[in-house]
């Protein structure tokens, strides 16, 4: 899967969990200070990207992935 195709998946499943449009959503944006993800959303942005994916993620290591381009790094790097 090429970074790409990630990237666009991890735009839908962050749209849908914190309900925001996708112009709003570039790589550089933060989940919480940009994109307003409260901690129980952040939880669930990885529940559903582990499901849109169908990877296990290291919770914990997950979590600590702050913006839209790191978890694109971080997904893609489990997807390869």
């Amino acid at each position: 899967m090429d970074r790409s195709e990630v990237e666009q998946r991890v735009v839908k499943v962050t749209c849908k969990v914190l309900g925001v449009d996708p112009e709003m959503v570039e790589p550089e944006s933060h989940f919480v200070f940009d994109l307003g993800a409260e901690s129980t959303q952040s939880i669930e942005l990885v529940a559903a990207f582990e499901e849109e994916f169908g990877i296990e993620m290291d919770e914990d290591a997950a979590l600590a992935v702050d913006t839209v381009g790191g978890a694109v790094d971080f997904i893609g790097a489990l997807v390869e």
